[in-house]
């Protein structure tokens, strides 16, 4: 393990699960703690899910979005994927000296409204100025509360062979959306991110059929770092259809230009649903009604063989494995 912090420890592949495993698990490991999106907490014989996390995407503003409405999506849908309605939201910016006030207002503006759609209050927070250059322009970190269903028991750990892998969009939009507004390649795309809040669409499943083992949001390693995860938590294989995988053409367009992999690229408004194979075409026919879902796939299985690895089946039929996460996976979202 290396002996500073890296930009690859902020990434969401292997480092930053070592960090985690190695640092902060050590040192805060407790029957609580969790590997999965927000922690299940049980009080009074309520069951509530309990979240964190922190924003500092760069450019702030992009489009299909900015860091407000990131803010919020991010928290609302690491709540929802614990099956738990969002209830509450607290939020604190480090806002660098020198940023324009109309600027703030806007992304103000922006959570305030995807809030509303996503049903939850933002009632506490906390403002700190930092000196010019100290921070890029602003970071914010949000903490939210849900209430779990009674009838969702949805876990990293809880996979099953025979279970269907299905995503709720094209993948890897949102990562594309940040490296082209960063114009760092000079190329030209009509990609927008796919940022939005999914508490509706995980309440449509539920609605639909409760049984349903694993879900998670594919946000900074995208769809192929969520799948190793899950099959290192559940101890299983996963085996992919490479071309049911749906990626919009201008994203990958994008990455056979820079020779990246749309499977390690963020998504912001997608989720990663596991469930038995029963159970999955009754939750696509739910997914497709939502907006926000409308081109939710079924993408492979889970198999109790070679237990945490990904195999993807190519668009010629042969075999290969998903190359595991690690390093710096790019482009560095936040």
């Amino acid at each position: 393990m290396e002996t500073t912090i890296t930009l690859a420890h902020g990434a969401g592949g292997k480092q930053t699960s070592d960090l985690i495993a190695h640092v902060f698990k050590k040192h805060f490991s407790n029957p609580e703690f969790t590997a999965d999106d927000a922690a299940v907490l049980t009080i009074q014989e309520q069951k509530l899910a309990f979240t964190t996390d922190g924003f500092i995407v760069s450019p702030w503003k992009f489009p299909g979005g900015n860091i407000g409405k990131l803010s919020i999506c991010g928290t609302v849908n690491d709540l929802a994927c614990m099956g738990a309605k969002p209830l509450y939201l607290s939020c604190a910016f480090v806002i660098e000296e020198g940023f324009p006030l109309d600027q703030l207002e806007e992304i103000a503006t922006a959570m305030e409204k995807t809030a509303l759609e996503a049903g939850i209050k933002i009632v506490a927070g906390d403002t700190k100025v930092a000196g010019k250059g100290q921070v890029d322009h602003l970071f914010i970190t949000t903490t939210g509360v849900g209430q779990i269903m009674s009838e969702a028991h949805t876990s990293g750990a809880n996979a099953r062979p025979g279970d269907a892998v299905i995503v709720t969009g094209d993948i890897g939009r949102h990562g594309c959306t940040i490296l082209l507004a960063r114009n760092t390649y000079g190329i030209d795309a009509a990609v927008t991110s796919d940022c939005a809040p999914l508490w509706g669409a995980v309440e449509s499943m539920f609605t639909t059929d409760n049984n349903i083992h694993v879900i998670r949001d594919a946000t900074r390693g995208g769809v192929g770092t969520v799948l190793y995860e899950i099959a290192e938590q559940s101890n299983v294989g996963i085996r992919l259809n490479r071309p049911a995988i749906p990626v919009d053409p201008a994203v990958k367009g994008v990455c056979g230009m820079l020779g990246l992999d749309p499977m390690y690229l963020a998504c912001e408004g997608r989720l990663v649903v596991f469930a038995p194979k029963k159970t999955a075409s009754k939750l696509l026919e739910a997914l497709h009604r939502n907006k926000y879902a409308q081109n939710a796939a079924i993408i492979g299985e889970v198999t109790d063989k070679m237990p945490g690895k990904v195999i993807v089946t190519t668009e010629i039929g042969t075999e290969t494995m998903l190359p595991p996460p690690g390093g710096e996976l790019l482009p560095r979202i936040c």
